[in-house]
């Protein structure tokens, strides 16, 4: 198999459990059952939840629970996009491509839809067959944290709030993306992990590979806000800037900014050495979020 036909099976698989978890939209009440599934199922690569499941396959191929541990991770990733679009945040009218929540469905019903399906994400978790109390509650914990504050994607998105205007500098861009879109990529590979099994030893490096491809991840993002057009990006572009947003390509340019994302990616590939061959597919996921068009 393909790595690319891997990548639509893994699409497949999680849509068809996204499917069966989240209420259909004749569910009362309809409404917001509407606005959650419309952005849940409007695209998207379904990398988080990627990650989760061949993490977890590293450690276990046949562990319990995994696909619907990783939808937790899309629905907690798709609750922050909602509320990013917000005018009160982003302000953005497209998301894949397509309109944003709130622009369908208003925006009191699109922060609704955000919370519940956040809500919906530990509920998830907290009801996993087939996987102990001990991790399920371990796995709640890591969702949980990289959420929230101090050190997840709500602290991230205050640093970047707070940070529009001022003078961009290293440390405050690290501070801003290991939080605002690391912290949630690492816990997907360590939600995988943990919901497999995974001794310390190898939670350890999946975490240091999850980290470095977190950050090559959102290096590449703010690449391709500069670089892309509405149609290849999926949202309005240039948005970054626009809002004097600290970003990797202000504080060190284009050309440094793709060698730091190819860096990430080696050092995210050589964290998986005491994998050897079955990690083969997370070496590939890190080099497709390095080499991603849009």
């Amino acid at each position: 198999m393909t790595f690319r036909e891997y990548l639509t099976q893994q699409q497949q698989r999680i849509d068809a459990e996204l499917d069966r978890l989240v209420p259909q939209e004749t569910t009362p009440p309809e409404t917001i059952h509407r606005a959650m599934r419309y952005s849940l199922f409007a695209g998207g690569k379904r990398i988080r939840p990627t990650l989760c499941l061949e993490a977890a396959r590293v450690i276990s191929p046949q562990a319990a629970g995994v696909e619907a541990a990783a939808c937790a991770l899309e629905m907690v990733h798709t609750y922050s996009l909602i509320h990013d679009d917000l005018p009160a945040l982003d302000n953005d009218d497209l998301r894949r491509g397509k309109p944003t929540c709130h622009k369908v469905f208003g925006e009191a019903m699109a922060i609704l839809a955000g919370d519940a399906l956040l809500t919906l994400a530990f509920r998830v978790l907290s009801e996993l067959e087939g996987v102990d109390a001990g991790r399920r509650a371990q796995m709640v914990f890591e969702l949980a944290a990289a959420a929230g504050t101090p050190g997840g994607m709500i602290a991230g998105q205050v640093w970047d709030l707070e940070g529009e205007g001022k003078t961009p500098s290293a440390e405050l861009l690290e501070r801003i993306h290991r939080a605002k879109t690391g912290a949630l990529l690492k816990a997907s590979v360590r939600i995988g992990a943990i919901c497999a099994g995974a001794d310390a030893e190898d939670l350890e490096a999946l975490s240091r590979y999850g980290g470095h491809v977190g950050l090559a991840f959102q290096i590449v993002d703010d690449l391709l806000d500069v670089e892309s057009t509405p149609e290849q990006l999926g949202k309005t572009p240039g948005k970054d800037a626009a809002q004097h947003k600290i970003t990797f390509p202000a504080v060190y340019g284009l050309e440094e900014s793709r060698r730091m994302a190819e860096r990430e990616a080696s050092q995210a590939e050589a964290a998986l050495e005491r994998f050897g061959a079955r990690a083969a597919r997370l070496r590939e996921l890190a080099r497709l979020i390095v080499d991603r068009s849009a």
